[in-house]
């Protein structure tokens, strides 16, 4: 008891509220990542292209949405408001998708992801706001809420899986639709405590303060039919994703060239650079609810002590090394740097990438040793997503936490939506890459074993070119990296005469 007080007297105020709130929170998403493509493929007969599809843009939508929700938060809506308002939606969104129908499928989505797209950000932001620039406690924050997170989607995802074999899909959305109520029921719970601190809506009057509340509740609402209207066509609406991405890379390029604060610059430069690595990693990590999934379910052996997995069993081998390894890694990192290591951002990311290029390339090794009738042993499919996993523990809440050393404070809204766009358009090209997967009807894994083989070697091999380029470029990055009161390399260091 004592221990557990002095845990909570260590992190700021709301931190331990946001751990269970993102727990919560995450419930509904998890059965919706963990359950679109089978449900799309098994119960509404859509093909696999299809299927992966629509998976696609739910991923570049949920993210996508996310810079979006990061200027919306802190400037026309609180936080806490915006939050609330999204998993009001979510709410709304799985209760259509639990009726069973194409129909209801699109406005659910509609509703789900515009509602998850705007609120994630918020979360991030309210936790981040916690914590001074320079408080060294933000990065073991995030991993704990990171563990959160994935606490709610091994739920999700166990859940999800017992539905799944006995094909129950109406009970498994009706207990998304709990969960995300739960998530409302906790922020509300801990409404004054979840107050934004540091936002440009805090300094505005009254007045002005209504006519934004108005409008962000406007904006909330008309963004249903607009991503109703989206989802109606895929690859078009996959175009201009992609476009509105390329976009933005270019007005974040040239926010940096004209930044004038030259060390803000300089942190900005190699927030760009690492934003392309982790595009590749989780194009790579994204395939797992569409391309990875389908593979397991048509070309591994799923009987493991003669118990058969359900698909969405598997992505619990990520939510418990996660959920382990989270809090494990925040200690061992701390006690290496004190002992002197230089374990920082740029080592990470490069490790992560090279851990998911091995990732990758175990698959092609498991399909060489397959049995006489094609099928993967379940154990080089653990491995990969072992693998992939403590790849992911590296860069996702390191990037989340990044952003607060990083990015200068009027942009810290955009940066942090700007990130979780990277993942959104991932989500695009973990499409592409599961729609060149070949369909199962009529053959056997035999026959489809090499084009699995040649897909995940290719995409292997990729993934540990950019990781081996950016352990190249680490003392570039290095150089690049400064806290806001350290002096650049190039800048005259301040003398400060002796009294």
């Amino acid at each position: 008891m004592l221990t557990f007080k002095r845990m909570n007297t260590n992190i700021p105020e709301g931190a331990g509220a946001l751990f269970f709130i993102q727990t919560a929170s995450t419930l509904g998403f998890a059965v919706l990542y963990s359950t679109l493509v089978l449900y799309t493929t098994k119960h509404l007969h859509f093909s696999i292209k299809q299927a992966t599809a629509v998976m696609g843009v739910f991923g570049a939508f949920n993210y996508g949405l996310h810079l979006f929700g990061g200027y919306l938060g802190g400037r026309f809506l609180s936080n806490r408001n915006l939050f609330v308002g999204g998993m009001l939606l979510q709410v709304l969104g799985c209760g259509l998708i639990a009726l069973g129908t194409t129909a209801m499928l699109s406005w659910g989505l509609a509703l789900f992801l515009t509602g998850s797209g705007l609120n994630v950000t918020c979360i991030n932001m309210m936790l981040t706001q916690r914590f001074t620039p320079e408080d060294s406690r933000r990065e073991g924050a995030f991993l704990w809420n990171y563990a959160g997170m994935n606490l709610g989607f091994f739920i999700g995802f166990a859940v999800a899986g017992h539905y799944q074999l006995t094909q129950s899909y109406a009970s498994l959305f009706i207990f998304a639709t709990l969960g995300n109520f739960l998530a409302i029921v906790l922020a509300t719970f801990h409404w004054k405590t979840l107050s934004d601190r540091h936002t440009t809506l805090l300094d505005v009057s009254r007045k002005e303060y209504r006519w934004r509340f108005i409008a962000g509740i406007a904006i909330l609402i008309g963004l249903v039919p607009v991503v109703w209207l989206l989802l109606q066509n895929p690859g078009s609406t996959e175009t201009l994703i992609k476009a509105i991405c390329a976009v933005v890379a270019a007005a974040l390029v040239y926010i940096t060239v004209q930044h004038r604060d030259r060390i803000e610059r300089h942190n900005m430069w190699a927030y760009l650079i690492l934003a392309l690595g982790s595009l590749v990693f989780w194009a790579l990590y994204l395939m797992a609810p569409s391309g990875l999934q389908l593979f397991a379910v048509n070309n591994v052996d799923l009987k493991v002590w003669g118990i058969t997995v359900a698909p969405q069993w598997i992505q619990n081998i990520n939510t418990v090394v996660i959920v382990l390894g989270g809090p494990l890694m925040a200690a061992w990192f701390n006690r290496m740097r004190t002992r002197g290591w230089n374990i920082d951002i740029p080592a990470q990311f490069s490790v992560s990438l090279l851990l998911m290029g091995f990732g990758f390339l175990a698959l092609p090794a498991g399909i060489l040793f397959a049995d006489g009738q094609g099928l993967v042993g379940f154990g080089w499919l653990f491995g990969s997503y072992v693998l992939q996993s403590i790849g992911e523990l590296l860069i996702s809440p390191i990037g989340y936490a990044m952003i607060g050393k990083l990015a200068p404070r009027k942009y810290q809204g955009i940066m942090m939506g700007s990130w979780m766009l990277v993942t959104g358009l991932a989500s695009l090209f973990a499409g592409d890459f599961s729609g060149m997967i070949p369909e199962p009807a009529g053959t056997t894994p035999l026959a489809t074993d090499p084009a699995y083989a040649s897909l995940f070697a290719k995409l292997g091999g990729g993934s540990l070119l950019v990781g081996i380029a950016l352990v190249v470029l680490i003392p570039f990055l290095r150089k690049l990296i400064h806290n806001k009161d350290t002096p650049a390399d190039d800048e005259p260091v301040a003398v400060v005469p002796v009294q």
